[in-house]
């Protein structure tokens, strides 16, 4: 399955941290440990989730600037995952496309949250994208 395991993954991951409160590197072993990758999957769960953690602020200020008429703290946790991984991807990964980071997103929302949450994470995405690397920096 290669990225699209580890993304969805990388979601399951950052929504059990976030339920959990708790963000640290022994969450990462455990969850890892009991669950199978592969080496290149390891490596993406691993490096997504240290760096979100590192630019929390950054990725949550995107939200916040986008979700209008929502406060981070009333979007479904699944949903707040979802779009973390995706946001993390437009902004700090260049080599992935950013139409592949919004479709996998979207297909996740769909997988794990409602339709709705799809359309809701369309549109902000597609909002990041189209200001591009701003809040970046």
């Amino acid at each position: 399955m290669g990225r699209k395991l580890a993304r969805e993954s990388a979601m399951k991951l950052l929504f059990q941290m976030e339920i959990n409160n708790d963000f640290s590197s022994e969450s990462i072993d455990i969850f890892l440990n009991n669950n199978e990758f592969s080496n290149d999957e390891k490596e993406y769960i691993i490096n997504t989730i240290k760096d979100i953690t590192e630019k929390l602020d950054i990725i949550d200020s995107n939200i916040e600037k986008y979700a209008l008429g929502w406060k981070i703290n009333r979007i479904p946790r699944v949903d707040l995952s979802v779009l973390r991984i995706a946001i993390y991807e437009i902004l700090f990964r260049s080599d992935i496309p950013v139409e592949v980071s919004i479709n996998e997103a979207i297909d996740i929302s769909k997988k794990y949250s409602t339709n709705e949450s799809s359309k809701f994470i369309n549109g902000l995405l597609g909002s990041v994208a189209r200001d591009g690397n701003d809040l970046s920096d």
